[in-house]
């Protein structure tokens, strides 16, 4: 459990890392504004649009785990989806056109469709999963209730803790720019995570699925 909760985490600062995932947009507002407000704000618009998008995604996967005598068929379909979408992403290099139709100053929304776009949150699905640990106990009703009331919430804490770290970590290399290294510093080191993603993506889901085969 331990180690599940860390690669929540992990994942985080991963995601907070990838420029995809918005901090050059951080960077963006505040030079603009001319203003460190404007970044913070920038920040957390992004936070909450990243926050929205794990959601969107692990909830359904919170209902379905009360089917608890298909649990380990769930967990292994979310491992192939998850695999899925990195070799997708890993065939298709190019990004998504409808992000730059978002203005600029919609963040949340942009971060929303960027992080569902990029499977950010599909990435979460094999690791929640292991987390909910979903036990047949009685099977009844009351039983089938109870656990899709834990997991709802369990959902929730894996997005809050996974937005948490994705924002500091993002947060950091955005405030660095900004204050410190400025925009020829960015040109200079600019670095394309795009087939680190999408490998991640295909390794997330095998270890998913190993998991749910041999019973963690």
């Amino acid at each position: 459990m331990t180690a599940l909760w860390g690669a929540v985490i992990l994942s985080g600062f991963y995601h907070g890392i990838n420029p995809g995932m918005g901090w050059p947009l951080a960077v963006s507002a505040g030079l603009m504004e001319g203003r460190h407000r404007a970044l913070e704000k920038a920040i957390a618009a992004l936070a909450l649009g990243h926050f929205l998008a794990m959601l969107a995604i692990l909830l359904p996967f919170s209902m379905l785990t009360a089917l608890v005598a298909w649990e380990t068929e769930l967990r292994v379909g979310a491992g192939a989806l998850v695999i899925a979408a990195g070799l997708y992403l890993l065939i298709n290099r190019r990004h998504p056109r409808f992000l730059a139709r978002v203005h600029p100053s919609r963040l949340v929304l942009w971060s929303f469709l960027a992080a569902m776009a990029h499977g950010a949150g599909l990435m979460l699905v094999p690791i929640y999963l292991g987390i909910c640990g979903v036990d047949p106990g009685d099977g009844g009703h009351e039983a089938a209730r109870g656990l899709m009331e834990q997991n709802v919430a369990s959902a929730f804490l894996v997005a809050f803790a996974h937005t948490l770290a994705m924002t500091i970590a993002g947060g950091i290399i955005a405030v660095a720019i900004y204050f410190y290294f400025g925009l020829k510093f960015l040109s200079r080191t600019w670095f394309n995570l795009d087939v680190v993603w999408a490998s991640s993506l295909v390794l997330v889901g095998g270890f998913g699925i190993y998991l749910a085969l041999h019973g963690h």
